[in-house]
């Protein structure tokens, strides 16, 4: 059995996995719309927050390895730490992709307004991979999964807000709207945007997404590193 194999089969091995990871995507298609923002309905608006919920709930598993001895294991393995991790975080990665198609294939066949569904599905998968990254990174840097989760959950909030998914960018003060792009989220909005306007020319969707990317690098890169720690 593959290290990828057996990461895809973990991650879905109970129902209630199943239930957050497959069924809950259904569920965010039928989410309400606003009247005047978010411009998306408020499933897709805020589906990022759910993505970085999700990828921190996939890669707790390699911190559970961590705390079981696992990685260290590995040192007289015949698979190196690199394939582990690397396998590891695609089966999340292709997870995370399952649940963007259901959600954008689903608001397409039921005929919702998401004026760019190709795109909007583009932006999702490169925020996935911004988010596996980033879990990744803040797994490293926690000993128990529960403690990790549980500050987690106010860290998030906030970069959601200061990232503009949760309020208009605008409302914010100037010197909050700067340091703003210095988070993940910020760049989610400003691709939603993107998908609902559509009037800065694909070159800007694509360096919005290439910040997703260059963001998903670092935090591999820190994750990674504090791999035996």
């Amino acid at each position: 059995m593959t290290v990828f194999y057996y990461a895809f089969k973990r991650s879905i091995a109970n129902k209630t996995n199943l239930f957050f990871l497959f069924l809950f995507p259904v569920i965010l298609i039928f989410f309400p719309s606003a009247e005047y923002w978010p411009h998306l309905p408020y499933g897709y608006q805020y589906f990022g927050l759910f993505l970085m919920f999700i990828s921190l709930k996939l890669t707790g598993l390699i911190l559970e390895d961590r705390m079981r001895g696992v990685v260290k294991r590995l040192a007289v393995a015949p698979i190196s730490h690199l394939r582990y991790l690397t396998q590891n975080l695609i089966a999340y990665f292709i997870i995370l992709v399952i649940q963007c198609g259901i959600l954008i294939g689903g608001g397409v066949l039921i005929g919702l307004e998401l004026y760019q569904p190709f795109w909007l599905f583009i932006l999702f998968v490169c925020f996935s991979l911004s988010a596996i990254g980033f879990s990744l990174m803040w797994i490293s840097f926690f000993r128990s999964r529960e403690m990790s989760m549980i500050i987690f959950v106010s860290v998030i909030s906030l970069i959601a807000v200061l990232g503009g998914v949760m309020i208009p960018i605008e409302l914010m003060p100037d010197v909050l709207q700067k340091v703003a792009i210095v988070f993940p989220t910020y760049w989610l909005a400003a691709g939603l945007d993107w998908v609902v306007f559509g009037d800065q020319g694909v070159k800007d969707f694509l360096a919005i997404n290439g910040m997703l990317i260059l963001f998903t690098i670092l935090f591999l890169i820190i994750g990674s590193a504090r791999k035996l720690r």
